[in-house]
């Protein structure tokens, strides 16, 4: 082919090319419509969460249920059905709850009452007692004097402020919860928490009082403690900012390992209320095996043995 033939040839195509850049349209358009189709887009998305989201409680919200379960977004969710343990059926911590009885029995009558720390064993019913007094306290209680229990999240502390100024405003009385609550390393969400115990200007509500489970006493990890102690220039300071977050609970309730007896006495009481019926030595004998391969006795393990002995022998565990 030669040269002048080329040159026709590709005539056509610059012209084509030029025809199409001449059309494209130019980048600040582009870049304006794919604004507008996000900013749509979110508005959607934004429409659809506050169509789904829960509307906000009122005083008559509050009547609808006795328990809830706080969401960091500010959203409180009914409970209908509270699981939990009936208070006879706690066993080896009488005077645990007969004073946790006493002090949430005096907050709910409008007298002075603590805020109150549960720590100690694993298993040994703390949180099963916090629910245990909420559903003693209402049993003969009938409209705004009835108690609501609120469980917050322990990742969820930080959010406790917002709840706080839910709550404050409402005529009902609240036992706000908090299970398994501890802190480790740099976690500075506990300064919520002492703020709405002591420190903060507005303080507790009057009509709210908190309940909290640990098994740390202090809600600290010793290793954390004594680390801090060992690089401090002032070691008994060191801690002394975190430590008091537990000294800001008026009542420390302990609970601890229970003893044989008092393992074998939680099993005969499960045992007694579901109907499960088995000779005294097979039983006994049984829960101790259940125990040792267990590697502990608690209220918890109790149970389990008695799910598991419940299941084996065909009862049904209704009420729990």
């Amino acid at each position: 082919m030669s040269k002048k033939t080329r040159k026709k040839a590709t005539a056509p195509a610059r012209k084509a090319a030029s025809s199409k850049s001449a059309t494209k349209r130019p980048a600040t358009s582009v870049q304006h419509d794919n604004t507008e189709r996000i900013a749509a887009a979110l508005e959607t998305i934004a429409a659809h969460l506050s169509a789904n989201a829960a509307p906000p409680l009122t005083s008559h919200s509050f009547a609808e249920a006795d328990a809830f379960v706080w969401h960091p977004n500010g959203r409180l969710t009914k409970v209908p059905r509270v699981s939990r343990v009936e208070l006879t059926l706690l066993k080896g911590i009488d005077r645990m709850r007969d004073v946790l009885i006493e002090n949430t029995e005096r907050f709910a009558n409008g007298l002075p009452a603590n805020n109150a720390l549960l720590w100690g064993a694993r298993g040994m019913g703390k949180s099963s007692l916090v629910k245990a007094a909420h559903a003693t306290i209402n049993l003969d209680r009938k409209g705004a004097d009835r108690l609501k229990l609120i469980e917050i999240h322990r990742e969820d502390i930080e959010s406790l402020p917002a709840l706080m100024e839910l709550l404050r405003a409402s005529e009902f009385s609240f036992i706000v919860f908090c299970d398994d609550l501890s802190f480790d390393g740099n976690d500075a969400s506990y300064k919520s928490l002492k703020a709405v115990l002591e420190g903060g200007i507005e303080g507790r509500p009057e009509n709210v009082i908190l309940y909290a489970t640990s098994n740390r006493r202090h809600l600290l990890a010793r290793e954390m403690i004594e680390n801090e102690r060992s690089t401090a220039i002032n070691p008994g300071e060191a801690v002394e900012e975190k430590v008091s977050l537990s000294d800001r609970f008026g009542l420390w309730l302990g609970f601890h390992r229970c003893s044989q007896d008092e393992y074998l006495a939680m099993v005969r009481g499960y045992c007694a209320h579901f109907g499960i019926k088995l000779p005294e030595e097979t039983l006994e004998r049984e829960a101790l095996e259940w125990s040792t391969t267990r590697g502990s006795r608690s209220g918890r393990v109790a149970w389990q043995f008695t799910q598991e002995l419940a299941g084996r022998l065909g009862v049904k565990l209704g009420g729990k």
